[in-house]
């Protein structure tokens, strides 16, 4: 049950972006009430998902205050979530215990009594019969780095003494943020940091081409991450990110890559977790056809899983040089992320920001330094193997 509410902001508010400074939430005999504190007024619209049940509410662009690091939850909301979807509009995300309806959603201006403009989103109980009868699917524009069609195969490259070209993929992003550590850091950050590093250390050498997708805290859809790095013609995709688990004494890196059969119980609760990334920011998975979907699983890429999992032998021995390593380095498991048919791929599991050791360690410029050139070392050593194969 799609709801529409606009409100023209001002020529003035456009010429900076609001700040949400605080959210609250209150709980009422029949309704659950959600309010923004925000420096300006805003455009926004809202609608609700089914399977899980969820209400999206997306604003025009806003910045969040370092204060509103932990949103509240109660009454019919579990989970809230919230940050940039894509240039120019932010997304909060509720997560409900069933479905509701959305029967209030106004801003309150300035009074005397409070200076900030208010966001009031109210949420009531409503029937699946009834909502199932009054939705409609949202009409979302998909993020603007690439489209989401049928990927092209990949480009070759016009000779075998260009420069390889790697992409990074920094999990998570935006409205999706990943994992927090023990002091309240976003995955989405520290991975980003990462990735910025290990592009600078590649360019640094002189020998690679380097892609990212993305370059700032900004939601990237799974299918859009793959499709960018074959619409560039990669040589070699590397997705980054940071776990957090319940039992905090567990560290270490791990290298995966992609197999419809798990390694073990542990790959596969990981690879659920992160294939969720579009559900968590509030995508309508349904405008997936089979035939994209069946291109993005085909398994007859054997030669590019084989690749897949040459390179992730050369990164655990790089890493290993310097970096604790948690036992069965290289697994596997149906990571979405990896579903390129034609580019070699491995997803990089930092650490744990659940262990304040790996925390530190993924907080630590120098230490971040470390472990990106040893990334860069294995990059080269596979290329080169690669090279010296064809010269012969």
């Amino acid at each position: 049950m799609a709801v529409l509410f606009l409100l023209m902001i001002d020529s003035a508010a456009r010429a900076a972006s609001p700040q949400v400074t605080g959210v609250r939430l209150g709980v009422y005999a029949a309704k659950t009430r959600i309010v923004l504190d925000l420096t300006g007024t805003i455009e926004f619209s809202s609608f609700s998902l089914p399977n899980p049940w969820r209400v999206v509410v997306d604003l025009s662009e806003v910045t969040w205050s370092p204060g509103v690091k932990r949103p509240p939850h109660g009454g019919l909301v579990t989970t809230m979530r919230f940050g940039l979807f894509k240039p120019g509009t932010s997304r909060v995300v509720l997560d409900t215990v069933g479905p509701v309806q959305v029967t209030k959603a106004f801003v309150l201006p300035p009074s005397k009594s409070n200076q900030a403009y208010r966001l009031v989103i109210d949420l009531t109980r409503t029937t699946r019969e009834a909502f199932m009868m009054g939705y409609r699917k949202p009409v979302e524009a998909a993020p603007e780095i690439v489209s989401p069609a049928i990927p092209a195969p990949r480009p070759k490259p016009q000779n075998r003494n260009e420069k390889k070209l790697v992409m990074i993929d920094p999990g998570h992003g935006g409205v999706d943020p990943g994992a927090m550590s023990r002091s309240g850091v976003w995955e989405k950050h520290i991975v980003l940091s990462f990735a910025q590093e290990l592009r600078s250390q590649l360019l640094a050498t002189g020998k690679f081409r380097v892609e990212m997708t993305r370059d700032g805290d900004v939601f990237i859809r799974l299918r859009d991450r793959i499709a960018a790095s074959r619409k560039a013609g990669a040589d070699l995709f590397i997705s980054v990110h940071a776990d957090s688990i319940g039992n905090r004494k567990v560290r270490g890196t791990s290298v995966y890559t992609l197999s419809e059969n798990a390694s073990d119980k542990e790959a596969a609760t990981l690879a659920t977790k992160e294939n969720k990334s579009d559900v968590i920011a509030g995508v309508d998975l349904n405008d997936q056809s089979d035939e994209v979907v069946n291109i993005l699983i085909d398994l007859a890429q054997r030669e590019t899983m084989n690749e897949s999992a040459v390179f992730a032998k050369v990164l655990v021995d790089k890493l290993a040089e310097h970096r604790r390593m948690l036992r069965n380095t290289h697994r596997f498991a149906g990571f979405a992320v990896l579903k390129a048919p034609d580019v070699p791929s491995v997803l990089v599991e930092l650490g744990y920001l659940s262990n304040r050791e790996d925390e530190r360690m993924l907080r630590s410029p120098g230490q971040r330094g470390q472990m990106a050139r040893s990334i860069v070392d294995a990059i080269g050593e596979y290329f080169g193997r690669q090279q010296a194969n064809y010269r012969r």
